[in-house]
């Protein structure tokens, strides 16, 4: 394969982050340098068909299915994808008592490590507070 074909191919996986969570994820770009690396490029791309469908071509939409990854990964503790959909659901037009709402939902469903996990990400999203001092 040559690679500009490499390179046009690796840059449509990129696109297909881009349109649903707004940019691509640093994981993403290291499991595509691997796979440019070392021959894997379907893998890659074979995965962002399918998270591609899963999330654009549902019927809860863009906004609600971002909104219940998010919960699902609060729920199983995983905070760096979490935080990836939060950025996702805001970029499909969720906001940020919406995410509220998915944090209480956690609460109940899994408990206040889940909770706290929420409020910890949508605490980051927001812009710093005039005169408030980092500790």
């Amino acid at each position: 394969m040559s690679d500009d074909t490499l390179a046009s191919r690796t840059e449509a996986v990129r696109d297909r982050y881009r349109s649903t969570l707004g940019a691509v994820p640093s994981g993403v770009e290291e499991r595509l340098r691997l796979a440019q690396e070392f021959g894997r490029l379907p893998t890659e791309e074979a995965i962002a068909a399918l998270r591609h469908i899963v999330l654009t071509d549902s019927p809860l939409g863009a906004r609600v299915q971002q909104l219940v990854h998010f919960g699902q990964l609060l729920a199983l503790g995983r905070a760096h994808p979490a935080r990836i959909h939060a950025q996702g659901a805001l970029h499909a037009g969720a906001g940020i008592a919406d995410l509220i709402g998915v944090a209480e939902t956690a609460l109940i469903t899994a408990g206040v490590p889940a909770y706290a996990l929420g409020t910890e990400i949508i605490a980051e999203l927001l812009p710093p507070e005039e005169g408030a001092v980092a500790l």
